[in-house]
């Protein structure tokens, strides 16, 4: 048995897949520039280098069987390398490079019929103005590289903010992005294997603030008909993209009851979770089942209902966990703390899961023990 497993990107979501591998029996090593990251605490080795550092991902390379990544800054060139030299990378480095651009990945839906909000590439601000006349405020400016968490987003409400979200971008090549207005922020993760079997979790309501994910409620509170329409959705894009493994799809919920293609994650995803305690598979072992070549576990709920919520930074400086205590004390509710050594605002230091009879009491659950926990 092959039982290698190379992971560049030392973050949670390297240190949760590190969990799942060595349960089933893998050696795991990561690549992360941060010594003593979140997954570089829990799994075999670590090299302390930048993501896209070719040197390094040689190094990891030839310590293992099989490469994938949990993070999009991935070096998508040399993985490609790999790829044609026999070594199993997955998802692929094609799909990597799609959708580490967002302009990219936006008109791979375009090309593919599948519903996605306007876009428009533009290179100066004259095009945004002339957009804007086109698309009406507000809009979104939008980084096509290196974005995340609303890093990466300038929502353009009037002229004026023009030249701030511009100021706010310099340097990036950006596009502008038609703002959609929701009713309801939507995800799904889909798993497919080497074989091409697919599998999809139930689908979750997510609730962002400052565009970062606050809470994630499974399953979501929609009709059948949305459901339906929604899987279908993520099954296409599945069809679509090259490569194996776990995907994050987020979707907006429009007032027509249409449902759109918001933004795809080539990883797992925050939105997933709540499926280590919900799920019978949970997203970080699928992915290793995925990309190792093993079959795809269950992806069913095993409980009424599950909301997660994150442990977001409130501060800056060295992490301090306070009120652990009182939160385990608390029946059905499990803590994930990332094991990382500096807090910053907003900077997601872990999460909270609970489970319960329906989302109302979930819900309630979860939003006590965020109060009683702090980093």
């Amino acid at each position: 048995m092959k039982k290698r497993i190379g992971i560049v990107g030392g973050g949670q979501l390297g240190r949760m897949m590190g969990f799942s591998a060595k349960q089933l029996g893998f050696d795991v090593h990561v690549i992360d520039p941060t010594p003593q990251s979140p997954a570089g605490q829990v799994v075999d080795s670590q090299i302390v280098a930048d993501f896209k550092d070719s040197t390094a991902i040689r190094k990891l390379a030839r310590k293992s069987d099989y490469l994938t990544f949990e993070i999009e800054l991935a070096n998508a060139k040399i993985l490609n390398q790999f790829a044609k030299s026999g070594v199993k990378v997955n998802p692929s480095a094609k799909t990597l490079s799609i959708i580490k651009d967002k302009f990219l990945q936006k008109t791979f839906l375009r090309k593919n019929r599948i519903p996605t909000a306007e876009f428009i590439k533009i290179d100066n601000e004259y095009e945004i103005e002339t957009t804007a006349q086109k698309f009406g405020y507000p809009f979104l400016l939008k980084a096509r590289f290196d974005a995340y968490d609303g890093r990466g987003n300038a929502l353009i409400r009037n002229e004026k903010d023009i030249k701030n979200g511009v100021e706010k971008l310099k340097g990036r090549k950006l596009y502008v992005e038609k703002f959609v207005p929701f009713t309801k922020e939507l995800s799904v993760v889909v798993a497919r294997s080497i074989n091409g079997d697919i599998a999809i979790y139930p689908l979750s309501e997510t609730v962002h603030k400052n565009n970062i994910c606050h809470t994630v409620a499974a399953p979501a509170p929609v009709s059948k008909k949305i459901k339906v329409k929604a899987e279908k959705l993520g099954k296409k894009v599945m069809r679509s993209l090259k490569g194996a493994g776990v995907f994050g799809i987020e979707m907006f919920l429009t007032n027509k009851g249409d449902v759109l293609i918001n933004e795809i994650a080539p990883r797992v995803h925050n939105s997933g979770h709540y499926t280590i305690e919900a799920c019978i598979t949970s997203q970080f072992e699928q992915h290793i089942r995925a990309v190792t070549g093993l079959p795809l576990g269950k992806t069913d709920l095993t409980v009424p209902a599950a909301v997660m919520i994150n442990i977001l930074g409130e501060r800056t400086g060295p992490a301090k966990l306070r009120g652990l205590d009182k939160v385990l004390r608390m029946p059905q509710v499990y803590v994930h703390v990332y094991g990382k050594m500096e807090t910053k605002i907003d900077r997601k230091m872990g999460h909270i899961t609970v489970l319960d009879k329906n989302i109302k009491e979930a819900y309630k659950k979860a939003r006590l023990a965020r109060k009683y926990i702090s980093i």
